[in-house]
């Protein structure tokens, strides 16, 4: 069995290859830059893009991880048809399963479904590393985290819990034509995730709660993922980018959602999501 992994050195995908080396399954690494790549040892690393699905090194391959590009994947599954590949897990997304998500995750759904190959989605809702994009930066300089909602939550993921849900679907039978959404164990509102980060770190993290305009311009002025994501996370935008008031949603309902448990046997804690990151607040 020869595995190729697309986004191979993103915060899944480099899990993925990690844990399917340990089961010493034979892996292609596909990745812009492979100098830079510091994937294991006896992975088979290549140079590409999934912008250019003539790049994706297929032969030989039997099963695929694809990434998210929705511009290419018609073309990138076509190629994978095409080359023999016989199985594709797809990292997808929670939102598909809401209907928040028509424009991104569920075209690249659609068209592995249409190539008539074994596949399997793999349906992260929230990822819990958002947090440490969005408050690391003042957690590390100033132990504070400002936001409007601090009783705002939801069901934060460990990224291994998605990356263990898309190994067994590649390595395992049984999960060919299924959708597996894969949120954490619990939900948690934001003071008791900060709570959970300061108890890993051993100290005090105070939480301001500011107005939705000050975070906005919070984020903005922090940039990166935060600034690129300011107008979704703070319900000034919808899923797809367009404009809106901010979403009429009561965040002390109680959910239940689906976790990686059912399918791998566990689902880690966001406590345990702050322990294994601990050395990214300091």
């Amino acid at each position: 069995m020869k595995i190729l992994v697309t986004g191979a050195t993103g915060n899944v995908g480099r899990i993925v290859v990690e844990q399917l080396v340990q089961q010493g399954i034979s892996v292609r690494a596909l990745t812009r830059d492979p100098a830079r790549a510091r994937l294991p040892e006896g992975v088979e690393v290549f140079a590409g893009d999934l912008t250019d699905p003539a790049s994706l090194p297929l032969d030989g391959v039997d099963r695929m991880y694809l990434f998210p590009v929705p511009g290419t994947a018609e073309a990138a599954v076509a190629r994978a048809v095409e080359s023999g590949v016989k199985r594709i897990v797809t990292l997808s997304s929670g939102a598909v399963t809401f209907g928040h998500d028509t424009t991104h995750h569920l075209p690249i759904e659609q068209a592995v479904e249409a190539s008539g190959l074994q596949w399997t989605h793999v349906r992260p809702g929230e990822f819990a590393l958002n947090k440490l994009w969005l408050w690391g930066p003042s957690i590390r300089a100033e132990s504070v985290v400002r936001d409007p909602n601090p009783d705002a939550g939801w069901f934060p993921t460990h990224e291994r819990d998605i990356a263990e849900v898309a190994v067994t679907a590649l390595t395992e039978d049984g999960h060919a034509g299924k959708a597996y959404d894969v949120n954490g164990p619990e939900q948690i509102n934001y003071r008791e995730q900060v709570q959970a980060i300061a108890d890993a770190l051993g100290r005090e993290i105070r939480f301001e709660a500011v107005s939705r305009e000050r975070a906005r311009e919070l984020y903005l002025a922090q940039g990166g993922f935060a600034a690129e994501n300011a107008d979704f996370l703070l319900g000034y935008a919808s899923y797809d980018g367009e404009d809106q008031e901010q979403p009429d949603f009561e965040w002390s309902e109680e959910w239940t959602l689906p976790s990686a448990e059912p399918v791998t046997g566990r689902a880690r804690t966001f406590a345990e999501w702050a322990r294994d990151h601990v050395d990214d607040f300091r």
